[in-house]
């Protein structure tokens, strides 16, 4: 089964509560939570404070969020060794980092970019694809 693209109307869908629930975990207004932000570079998130959103987020719409899920996910089929080597991304890695990153603009990609430096290109909208995928993970095709 291939993965239907996620729509800007199911973003949409999404957002505000994400939006709300990431101020809550930031402690930071909503209207600083803008869907294009850099949550660390942008709202000074931390790891810590990753962990708390996912945490929050999985309550709020009722899913299971694994640890470590975005970056399970980018990498899809591709083996580990094609994906990254020592820690820093391949080439391949790369590209399939930005394709499964689509709302992260291509400039904030660095080349090479090192594993740990994912979670600088997360965003709110991030999140939101984060949140519609463990829905239908959830969700038995029907």
């Amino acid at each position: 089964m291939t993965e239907s693209e996620i729509t800007k109307d199911e973003i949409q869908a999404v957002y505000p509560k994400v939006a709300e629930t990431m101020a809550d975990a930031l402690g930071c207004d909503v209207e600083q939570v803008k869907p294009d932000v850099s949550l660390i570079e942008g709202l000074d998130a931390e790891s810590i404070d990753f962990l708390d959103m996912v945490f929050r987020l999985e309550r709020a719409f009722k899913i299971k969020i694994p640890r470590g899920k975005i970056i399970e996910n980018a990498r899809g089929d591709m083996p580990e060794a094609e994906f990254e080597q020592k820690g820093v991304l391949t080439e391949a890695g790369l590209a399939q980092l930005k394709g499964y990153l689509s709302e992260v603009p291509v400039e904030r990609f660095a080349n090479p970019m090192k594993v740990a430096d994912i979670p600088k290109l997360f965003t709110p909208e991030t999140f939101c694809k984060l949140v519609i995928r463990a829905r239908r993970e959830a969700t038995p095709a029907t």
